[in-house]
């Protein structure tokens, strides 16, 4: 399990995280989320001890990073983009990684194939694209057998067969018990396969919870004859209205009770829809609001 408790990292007078707490649970696919600056990178190299925090703490299985015994075998982590020397092949990239960690040379033929860069092999990385150093990067995480994996924006450069390869890598390695920490800002594809979402925005937790909770509700697109009476007229009917021109997005009522409003205070209705929420609203929603 990680953990997050009251972390706080300062530099000078800035606060890049705020009293952040949240937890990634085995068995489940964690989302971290957050615009550029919002404090998530620097969350991911506390709890790889990459950063000191100012008050706080990060734990992976109830210990500091540092602390663990042969923390590559507890974690893997791809927290850079393409960490490798252009020079070297793929294979002599992660067989090298594999000399450092003391694991056996066998894995690495085996990985190669794992993540579909045994074409590859023998190619300089430094001719790898970005989709293919992301795959290595992830390789070189699969050596320890770790059973926790932080993935900072792991999906960069994939394409869409990519994206299917990382979904179903990490599918199978919550299914086997394993934890998953990832951050990423491909919201609609991040939907498919996280359990869990933080969002994080100017150093504080914004949102947090199961993304069948977050995303379980559902609100009505309205378009009326006359968009302020209507708004008025289900504001005071408990619903809430977040105007986008003529169309009225309305969240707490059902669409029979937005029709009988709308017909006790003699609307006309010209469109009346019923939307799920999706990832994306409910980021951008908590984003705009703080």
């Amino acid at each position: 399990m990680i953990e997050i408790r009251d972390l706080t990292k300062t530099y000078g007078k800035v606060d890049a995280v705020r009293d952040v707490t949240f937890t990634a649970a085995p068995g489940r696919v964690t989302g971290l989320l957050g615009l550029n600056g919002s404090g998530k990178s620097t969350t991911l190299r506390i709890l790889l001890g990459l950063a000191r925090p100012t008050k706080g703490a990060a734990l992976i299985n109830g210990r500091r990073y540092r602390d663990l015994d042969h923390p590559v075998r507890h974690v893997g982590a791809v927290i850079e983009q393409g960490l490798s020397h252009p020079g070297q092949s793929g294979y002599a990239h992660l067989r090298t990684q594999a000399l450092l960690g003391g694991f056996p040379r066998e894995r690495v033929g085996r990985l190669l194939e794992y993540v579909g860069l045994e074409d590859a092999a023998t190619k300089r990385t430094g001719d790898y694209s970005l989709g293919m150093r992301q795959r290595l990067a992830v390789a070189t995480a699969l050596l320890g057998e770790p059973s926790v994996l932080v993935l900072d924006e792991p999906a960069n450069g994939l394409d869409p067969p990519g994206m299917a390869w990382l979904r179903e890598l990490l599918l199978s390695h919550t299914a086997a018990g394993g934890t998953v920490l990832i951050s990423s800002h491909l919201l609609a594809e991040l939907e498919h396969f996280v359990d869990d979402v933080v969002i994080i925005g100017q150093g504080r937790i914004l949102a947090s919870g199961a993304l069948a909770e977050l995303t379980g509700t559902t609100r009505l697109r309205v378009r009326g004859g006359d968009p302020e009476r209507l708004a008025k007229a289900f504001e005071q009917h408990g619903g809430t209205v977040a105007p986008d021109g003529p169309v009225l997005f309305v969240a707490g009522l059902s669409p029979e009770e937005a029709g009988e409003i709308a017909l006790a205070a003699q609307v006309a209705i010209y469109e009346l829809v019923a939307e799920a929420q999706h990832l994306e609203d409910i980021f951008m929603s908590v984003s705009e609001a703080r």
